[in-house]
């Protein structure tokens, strides 16, 4: 049975391997590439990133999923009464508000 001081040994030393070895996403390189392969990877993702337009549409669809799109979100705006001019891919916002309460008064006897 191994002891609470080597169990503790090894938790610290795992700590620092995993740190050494997560700081190279870090580096200032990170945006070249030593090998042509994860150069051409990261110009792919880019590629993607300015087709999506930060994540708020769909890349390079086609027609038939533009329509099945626009038809479920029909659908969830009718199951959850959107109705016409409401953004249903934006997180609702919420408010809550204190009720009013009565103060009650006790009457000492």
């Amino acid at each position: 049975m191994l002891s609470n001081q080597t169990l503790l040994g090894l938790k610290n030393y795992f700590k620092v391997v995993v740190n050494q070895r997560n700081l190279g996403v870090f580096a200032p390189a990170f945006n070249k590439a030593s090998d042509p392969i994860q150069q051409l990877f990261l110009d792919k993702i880019r590629e993607y990133k300015n087709k999506s337009g930060g994540g708020t549409k769909l890349v390079d669809p086609s027609p038939d999923i533009q329509k099945e799109l626009t038809s479920e979100l029909e659908k969830l705006s009718r199951q959850y009464g959107g109705g016409a001019g409401v953004d249903m891919t934006k997180f609702p916002t919420f408010k809550f508000t204190d009720p009013a309460i009565d103060s009650i008064k006790f009457e000492s006897k």
